[in-house]
């Protein structure tokens, strides 16, 4: 009978534990000295290590060979029976099955009978957080006095959802989510097992595809393994099982971007499109691979933080769009369209009467655009009607909004303190980007908008000379005085 690779590499012992260090060692000292709370909580995502560690907690207690121990022996009976998952003595609730008053009062009813073999009867609830109110209240008194010869281990993804008085009985331990280099070690390991050999970007990919769950990253493994040729594990063969984006592909992108060329975009669309790949999927792995180019200095810092910028604008605006298609040209058309800093090289030379000499270089960055109050006044009653046909919500958010300065490339725009929430709402998405495209729209690229709580006094003079009445409030919204 086949055994799944995740069951048969489950760790046996607390050094095959990927991940955790801290928490393990913690755990490992209580066990070595004997000084064991009543009852834990785990919690974390999942695939992580929450119920293999619990397991392992339950051979520290019930060793037959080393006794209460953080080496478990791993060849005693209760060992083998702990690892088999037929021990007595260890009892696994599921509680999102298992999640009513009823089952709680059974655990109950049986919790004061001494173990059958071991030394204490260990008592695993998985996804604790599903039990019911009436649950959790009934197990309350069991967690804050239980007998000696029972031990707890609860465990969740979702803490939050936990009452604060069964949290408050339990000896708390938050896991998270395992790095590269310790699934990789991991992953290493049982490849060499097997027989196998990976190369590295696969590895990166199995994590990438994971979230960082060690559970997660061993099945996909075994999916790459089962798919391989001549036990060799490709990134070419891992891109088409699991599919994901392929890196040259991406990189080919990349170098479109650089040089400007639309057409070539356009084929690389095409080929994205006939080969079935997720085109919003595509962008998101993108504006990965151009962090890592930006990480490693393969591509332009500004262009390469602009890229990722404009992908997920683009992806936010259009995300109820159900061509994806459509939505990759426009993404297209504004990476081919950024502008690039550029740098001029000046060479300043001094002449005088008696010699020339010539200067250092001075390195010149071409200026951000320099505004001009008046002007952007002069345009602000047009920037507020944009922003109303843009969203009705985002012109309501702006009725009361004034601009309050300009500075180099940066558009003040101010709010009364009584309109601080339509402040906040639009320094939030999507609002700020909404408003951002009517500024870009109407006046230009490269300009910051940046939003300010006017001061008392400042706010009661704007109010008295610009601001809006009823009847200018009924017209913005097209409504009428009953």
């Amino acid at each position: 009978m086949h055994v799944t690779l995740y069951r048969k590499y489950r760790p046996k012992d607390f050094d095959e534990i990927s991940g955790a260090k801290e928490i393990v060692e913690t755990l490992k000292n209580s066990l070595r000295s004997n000084r064991l709370a009543h009852a834990y909580l785990f919690t974390g995502p999942r695939g992580i290590g929450k119920t293999s560690i619990a397991r392992l907690m339950a051979k520290g207690v019930n060793c037959l060979t080393n006794g209460i121990t953080d080496t478990p022996c791993n060849v005693c009976e209760n060992c083998i029976e702990i690892s088999k998952g037929n021990f007595l003595d260890l009892i696994e609730i599921d509680a999102a099955s298992n999640r009513g008053i009823d089952e709680i009062r059974q655990l109950k009813e049986k919790i004061n009978y001494k173990p059958t073999k071991g030394r204490k009867k260990v008592y695993i609830i998985d996804e604790v957080h599903m039990l019911t109110k009436e649950a959790f209240n009934a197990l309350l008194k069991t967690l804050e006095e239980p007998p000696e010869h029972v031990l707890f281990i609860l465990a969740t993804t979702e803490p939050d959802k936990i009452l604060p008085t069964i949290i408050s009985r339990c000896q708390r331990y938050d896991f998270k989510m395992v790095t590269y280099s310790e699934m990789r070690e991991r992953l290493m390991y049982i490849v060499s097992q097997e027989g196998y050999t990976i190369d590295e970007p696969s590895l990166m990919a199995i994590y990438e595809n994971s979230g960082g769950s060690m559970r997660d990253s061993v099945s996909i493994l075994e999916r790459l393994m089962i798919n391989s040729d001549n036990k060799n594990v490709t990134i070419d063969r891992a891109e088409k099982v699991l599919g994901i984006t392929p890196v040259k592909m991406m990189d080919n992108f990349i170098e479109t971007i650089e040089r400007q060329n639309q057409s070539e975009g356009v084929e690389i669309l095409e080929e994205i499109w006939k080969n079935s790949i997720d085109i919003e999927l595509f962008f998101k792995d993108l504006a990965k691979r151009v962090k890592e180019k930006i990480i490693e200095n393969k591509i332009e810092i500004n262009l390469g933080l602009k890229t990722i910028e404009i992908i997920y604008d683009i992806l936010t605006k259009f995300r109820y769009e159900e061509d994806k298609k459509l939505v990759g040209y426009v993404i297209l058309s504004k990476l081919t369209s950024i502008d690039k800093i550029t740098e001029k090289v000046v060479e300043k030379v001094i002449v005088t009467e008696e010699k020339k000499e010539t200067a250092n270089f001075v390195t010149e960055v071409v200026d951000k655009v320099e505004l001009n109050f008046n002007e952007i006044k002069n345009k602000w009653s047009t920037l507020i009607e944009e922003a109303k046909r843009e969203k009705i919500s985002l012109g309501a958010f702006l009725i009361k909004s004034q601009l309050k300065d300009v500075r180099g490339n940066k558009i003040i725009v101010g709010f009364p303190k009584e309109y601080s929430f339509s402040k906040e709402m639009m320094e939030s998405e999507p609002y700020r980007t909404y408003f951002m495209n009517v500024v870009k729209k109407i006046i230009g690229d490269n300009i910051e908008v940046v939003y300010e709580i006017l001061e008392v006094k400042t706010a009661e003079k704007i109010d008295k000379e610009e601001g809006l009445s009823a009847e200018k409030i009924i017209e913005f919204f097209g409504g009428e005085i009953f």
